[in-house]
């Protein structure tokens, strides 16, 4: 399942010494409990938290990330795998860079982001390994421990950029999620319970 989120960190737009004129900005930002931007309310009463590290094996494997303009494949702005998208992590977050390309879509959305027009960035994935929790005011958190990448990039509205079918689907499959983990949760504390019944028997 690719899921996307979106945050509306800025975006830049810079000249590099070469002339070369490049996008950057933050795909996704790290949970900070100072900052409740940092988290994303899925629906009400839970949220979803992104853990330092959800990034590194994606791009230890160099896997093959997009850069694109509202996750549309015909507004390619760069790509991993040919040098013109590079990605990296600090303690913000998962930020990326692009080159700008001579296409007309790629100048329409430098154009936007320099008149202040396009202001979000996004970021495409599935998740291999999530945590979920449950804190003390009985709010659920779902943390992203591990995910693929599969695009990143400017977009114009900071929400779903899915149909309203695929948001629908997707809420769906982490619903199915949380309550998978909630059952195994579950046989766990039994085998607890019956494993010290029968230490004290």
């Amino acid at each position: 399942m690719i899921e996307r989120r979106v945050k509306a960190k800025p975006v830049n737009i810079e000249t590099r010494a070469d002339g070369v004129r490049v996008i950057s900005g933050y795909a996704a930002v790290f949970y900070d409990p100072t900052d409740p931007g940092t988290e994303y309310e899925m629906w009400e009463g839970c949220c979803e938290r992104i853990a330092p590290g959800a990034f590194n094996r994606a791009i230890a494997e160099q896997q093959d990330v997009t850069c694109l303009f509202n996750h549309d494949g015909d507004a390619m702005l760069g790509r991993t795998t040919s040098g013109t998208c590079r990605l990296s992590v600090d303690g913000v977050g998962l930020r990326y860079e692009a080159d700008i390309p001579e296409t007309t879509d790629a100048k329409d959305c430098a154009i936007l982001i320099q008149r202040g027009d396009v202001s979000g960035s996004s970021f495409a994935f599935s998740a291999r390994s999530v945590n979920w929790m449950t804190e003390d005011d009985g709010e659920e958190v779902r943390v992203l421990i591990d995910v693929d990448l599969h695009d990143v990039g400017p977009v114009t509205h900071p929400a779903y950029t899915s149909t309203t079918t695929s948001a629908r689907d997707a809420m769906a499959s982490l619903e199915a999620e949380r309550k998978e983990l909630a059952e195994q949760r579950k046989i766990e504390a039994d085998r607890v319970s019956v494993a010290l019944a029968m230490k004290r028997g």
